[in-house]
């Protein structure tokens, strides 16, 4: 059941981040509580389990110590989220429930708690147990997910650049693709690297990941006009408060959803020809797109 599927792999991304982020009593012990603060917020752990489970695609089990990888990628998400809620960004007080970094340890910390995360993550993904050049090819996956060209950071930049214009569907795409969809394309590309994945079917996951990307970015757009703060863990409403470029505002909620469930089915024909191993990452795309937070 996708249920048990979602609650295993938390549990064992939480266990790899508890294991591998220092403790709190490390010195100095302000960043460390900060970093763990938002690592241990309650996040759904997408990220790691989609990796874990497009390696267990291409394994067919899952292989031994994946879940360090997923821990890196968390705290690469994670990162991004603390500061992305910092005032000079989208100023906001609130994620996963909690008030965020830079609300409980000051903007500084916060700053550096998610440069921290990012080293962190690099140091992870340097050692992790797999061949050498599949250890380059994800480092180097994951950092383009992550940069400036087509990736997070870039997506980002334009994010900020477009807020209070009138969104066109270009700008739009490539800001869903670059500041979300990019991450998720790189953990779920990246897990099939760790599991030995050939060029061939490295190509049919990365379809699936900007495809289920850019759909749960949609579905986000949506949910940030139709859901309360409370359901939602996060400050209701702030991208239209903003004005910014968003699928609803582009098209409306119903032809939103309606563009999310075509790139579900994209994603579906992307990794058809797994067979039944593909069964877990059909399960969480479509978990993507109907979910209510």
């Amino acid at each position: 059941m996708l249920k048990d599927t979602l609650e295993q792999g938390r549990i064992l991304a939480d266990s790899a981040l508890e294991r591998l982020l220092p403790p709190e009593t490390a010195r100095p012990a302000s960043i460390h509580k900060a970093m763990r603060h938002s690592v241990f917020a309650g996040g759904k752990r997408i990220r790691p389990i989609l990796c874990m489970e497009a390696g267990s695609m291409i394994a067919g089990a899952r292989p031994a110590g994946i879940e360090n990888l997923g821990a890196a990628l968390e705290m690469l998400h994670t990162y991004s989220l603390i500061h992305d809620d910092l005032p000079a960004l989208d100023n906001d007080d609130l994620r996963r429930g909690r008030p965020t970094c830079h609300k409980v340890f000051g903007e500084a910390i916060a700053i550096l708690a998610g440069d921290a995360l990012q080293t962190q993550a690099y140091e992870v993904l340097a050692m992790l147990n797999c061949p050498p050049m599949a250890r380059v090819k994800i480092i180097e996956e994951i950092a383009r997910g992550t940069g400036t060209l087509d990736g997070m950071i870039g997506g980002q930049v334009v994010d900020l650049e477009a807020e209070h214009t009138k969104p066109n569907l270009d700008t739009l795409e490539y800001i869903h693709r670059s500041k979300t969809a990019a991450l998720i394309t790189a953990s779920v590309v990246s897990g099939g690297l760790y599991a030995g994945a050939d060029d061939a079917a490295v190509a049919k996951l990365r379809t699936f990941g900007q495809s289920i990307g850019l759909a749960f970015q949609i579905v986000d757009d949506v949910l940030d006009i139709t859901q309360t703060s409370e359901q939602l863990g996060k400050t209701a409403g702030k991208d239209t408060a903003a004005e910014k470029a968003t699928y609803p505002a582009l098209f409306g909620v119903e032809e939103s959803l309606k563009r999310a469930d075509a790139l579900v089915e994209s994603a579906f024909a992307a990794i058809a020809s797994f067979g039944e191993r593909a069964t877990t990452l059909k399960e969480l795309a479509r978990f993507l797109v109907e979910r209510k937070k």
